[in-house]
């Protein structure tokens, strides 16, 4: 009986393990994103301006399905700073951004080996950046933002919710 049950069981686990990932869709869904402390050699930190939503960011945004967070980092980097990482970014820490949702999480990373041969020019997404001395971030810059840098620059505890 008992073997006649794991055969039952392996013949069904790929059916039975996709309706599980629904359910926990479901009931359970999380969305994850990704933004990066890009930090120059003067240790300027490069921050984005949207059209979309007001005030300054780190750069970076959600993560696709099928999408590793490190791809994910690699892609919105290139996309909202035409910055391509040569070394690699380190993680800084995960973060719950219940302003978004209870459900919202945000991977944070440390870069400071990247390549950028210019500013990318505004675009539809993004209609200003650069990189800023944190004694100088622009007006605007989220709290979150600057919690972020603090962590990273400042030497501030890190705080687990984004804030």
């Amino acid at each position: 009986m008992g073997e006649r049950l794991n055969t039952i069981r392996r013949k069904f686990e790929p059916l039975l393990r996709r309706i599980f990932h629904v359910y926990f869709l479901l009931v359970r869904g999380m969305t994850l994103g990704v933004r990066a402390v890009v930090l120059d050699a003067e240790n300027r930190v490069f921050l984005v301006r949207h059209s979309y939503v007001s005030g300054w960011y780190l750069p970076g945004g959600g993560v696709d399905f099928g999408e590793t967070m490190a791809h994910a980092l690699r892609r919105e980097l290139k996309e909202e700073g035409d910055i391509d990482l040569i070394g690699d970014a380190v993680l800084h820490g995960i973060f719950l951004n219940s302003h978004v949702s209870r459900r919202d999480h945000v991977a944070v990373y440390v870069v400071r080996q990247f390549s950028q041969d210019r500013l990318p020019a505004p675009n539809h997404e993004i209609v200003e950046c650069g990189f800023f001395a944190i004694t100088a971030l622009p007006e605007g810059t989220t709290p979150g933002t600057r919690l972020r840098i603090a962590e990273v620059l400042g030497g501030t505890p890190l705080i687990a919710t984004w804030r």
